[in-house]
């Protein structure tokens, strides 16, 4: 795997939760999933999204709790 495919668009992460772009921009915006806006576009890094799959917490979830 290339730097490059540790970084991915929202097409790309939709593609790989296998869940729709219209769901993953709201999971984005309300920080449901950890990424970050740069610029107009939402980016997220694999091994971050990885790991919030195995933990099976939300972003938002993990930050009420610290």
């Amino acid at each position: 795997m290339t730097d490059q495919d540790q970084v991915l668009t929202i097409d790309e992460l939709a593609a790989y939760l296998k869940i729709s772009k219209s769901t993953l921009y709201k999971l984005a915006q309300n920080s449901e999933v950890p990424g970050q806006k740069v610029g107009k576009h939402w980016r997220f890094r694999r091994d971050i999204i990885d790991q919030w799959l195995a933990e099976g917490t939300s972003a938002s979830r993990r930050k009420d709790e610290g």
